[in-house]
């Protein structure tokens, strides 16, 4: 709306200069002819002419006054003495000369002054809003090297300690900072130094830039919080200038808080590009290094940074001086997830059914973000449905909707598809049953869902796991391979719908093998490569191991792979009346719960 209003500003300045200049600089025109003047004064109608002429030139005008008539008529003339004389031959005497008023010069200038006012004045007006677009600081135009730092006042930020749940021993160790912030000659006194950085590290949606904000809302100091990739752009050298001017208007308003979300835009290892060492980014990071610890004292600045990419960075701002503590934020355990709900419930209106200590066993795994996500779909749920309140069920469809997909019941598939779907899934869930370390199953169904999936068997986890053992991998391998011994049992055939838990299962053989060191003959070595590519430091790069141990490495996967996939096929042979039993259910209700699959095993 802005934007339309600024352009509309602009056409009425536009149409304003143009109607001025119109205005003064309009050529007057007669409302009377020299012959309908003549043939008004043969009929005795004209009772007077007043003819006005120019001093420097012959050239005037006559206003004549003809009888019964409601206005003066004017006309204009090229040469006022040949009017004259036209008029004595006419016989016509009633006629006075006078010389028309000069204008003085600022009457004549002002025509052209209020068009140069107005050119100017539109002029620096787009200028200014070109400079705006740009996102310069302070509305001047090119003002690119200003940092885009936003700065949030004490008043402003209303997130405290108490708003952020699961995280306590984070909080704690965090609430340092905030007690120097308050009171630094406590810790000053016994030659205590603060931490200059503190890189908060976890996986997405786990709360670290909650916390800086929860920080800098108990400290009560100003908070500047930036992206890292807002310091580089196209021209070069903006970035580090877009540091120093951070750093530098921080120090105006220290102490306080700069807070860098998603660091490693910037910070990432140098000598990652074929460039040398003139890349624009490095160059970006090398500012920073300097602003954090270098020759300037930036007193009472804390530099707070999060990251989920921490193997990446480089290892200058990793040392003591810059980034002195890294705080990691997991994913909350049940209790903190169940204290997170009950935040994110605060404003949300639940049934009596609904109980979140439930909810918080059955999400492991989530994080923050997705619980806000379940219980914000939740809502939405009740709302279509126009109630005033969320229930139980509401939640459990939202469960499945943010984990695998929203179900897409309108496709239409064929009998045989269902069919092959329909023991594909069961194939999954009797091994999810069967195995100890990977069920139990919370849902199954073959419903289409996003993507390519036919159906999705839904296992639920019902407690926090800190590793993985050895035996739950292979188990997942053996649940993997479910769906095609199934089809292979059943059909004596075997489709293309097992391609992503082929891909899944070889994936973790692969990781078993070349990164924790389970097999036995490949023995107990780290063959595992790094996923982030460094062009200038992997060019010449060589694998650490020769042709043989690779030969040997893809022996032993697929050694696994055949164990485990007969294995799947003893199981799931040794069931195979629940598998008839599970699918028939699934070709006629179309999704089962946890209760109706386990009573199929005859268990209540």
């Amino acid at each position: 709306m802005k934007q339309k209003s600024g352009f509309g500003f602009y056409l009425l300045l536009i149409v304003l200069v143009f109607f001025f200049w119109y205005y003064f600089s309009a050529t007057a025109t007669s409302d009377i002819t020299s012959k309908e003047l003549f043939a008004q004064i043969s009929e005795g109608k004209v009772t007077g002419i007043v003819i006005k002429q120019n001093a420097e030139v012959p050239t005037g005008e006559a206003r004549v006054t003809i009888k019964d008539a409601k206005k003066v008529h004017i006309l204009y003339v090229s040469d006022v003495n040949a009017l004259q004389s036209e008029l004595k031959v006419a016989g016509f005497d009633r006629y006075t000369v006078t010389n028309v008023p000069q204008d003085g010069w600022v009457k004549q200038m002002l025509p052209m002054l209020i068009v140069v006012a107005a050119l100017f004045l539109l002029f620096m007006v787009m200028m200014n809003s070109q400079a705006q677009m740009q996102g310069g600081s302070g509305g001047k135009m090119m003002n690119f090297g200003k940092s885009r730092a936003k700065m949030t006042t004490q008043d402003k930020i209303k997130i405290r300690f108490e708003d952020v749940a699961g995280l306590a021993e984070e909080k704690e160790e965090l609430a340092e900072v905030v007690d120097f912030l308050k009171e630094p000659q406590k810790y000053t006194m016994v030659g205590a130094r603060i931490p200059k950085g503190m890189l908060l590290v976890g996986p997405p949606g786990t709360g670290k830039t909650l916390l800086a904000k929860a920080i800098a809302g108990e400290a009560g100091v100003p908070f500047f919080s930036i992206s890292d990739s807002a310091f580089v752009e196209m021209f070069v050298g903006v970035g580090a200038s877009r540091v120093r001017d951070l750093f530098n208007e921080a120090k105006e308003n220290a102490p306080c808080i700069v807070f860098i979300d998603e660091i490693d835009a910037v910070a990432r290892r140098r000598g990652s590009g074929m460039g040398g060492g003139h890349d624009e980014r490095e160059q970006t990071l090398n500012q920073m290094l300097v602003e954090m610890d270098g020759f300037g004292e930036n007193e009472g600045i804390i530099v707070m940074a999060a990251t989920n990419r921490v193997d990446i960075l480089d290892p200058a701002i990793m040392r003591p001086g810059r980034f002195d503590r890294k705080v990691f934020v997991g994913r909350p355990d049940v209790k903190g997830r169940e204290d997170i709900l009950k935040i994110h419930a605060k404003n949300k209106p639940l049934g009596e059914d609904v109980d979140l200590h439930t909810v918080a066993r059955t999400t492991a795994g989530f994080t923050g973000a997705d619980l806000e996500n379940l219980l914000n779909e939740s809502a939405i749920a009740a709302a279509k449905d126009n109630r005033k309140f969320i229930m139980m069920r509401d939640i459990k469809d939202s469960f499945v909707k943010v984990g695998i997909g929203t179900e897409k019941k309108s496709r239409i598939i064929t009998e045989k598809e269902k069919k092959i779907t329909a023991y594909h899934e069961s194939g999954h869930a009797i091994l999810f049953h069967v195995l100890p370390d990977v069920g139990p199953v919370y849902s199954v169904s073959i419903i289409p869902t996003g993507g390519s999936a036919a159906g999705y068997t839904m296992p639920l986890p019902e407690k926090d796991e800190m590793f993985n053992t050895r035996g739950r991998m292979l188990q997942e391998i053996i649940v993997d391979f479910g769906g095609r011994v199934a089809e292979e049992l059943i059909f004596d055939d075997i489709t293309t719908g097992a391609s992503q838990d082929i891909k899944q299962a070889t994936s973790t053989a692969r990781a078993m093998v070349t990164q924790y060191g389970m097999s036995a003959s490949v023995g107990p070595v780290c063959y595992h490569e790094e996923d982030e590519v460094f062009l200038g430091r992997d060019y010449g790069h060589v694998k650490g191991y020769g042709e043989a141990v690779a030969g040997e490495i893809d022996a032993e996967i697929k050694r696994i792979l055949e164990e485990c996939y007969s294995k799947a096929r003893d199981i799931i042979k040794e069931h195979e009346d629940i598998l008839e039993k599970c699918a028939g259910l699934l070709l006629e209700k179309e999704k089962i719960s946890r209760a109706e699959f386990e009573a199929l095993f005859g268990e209540e």
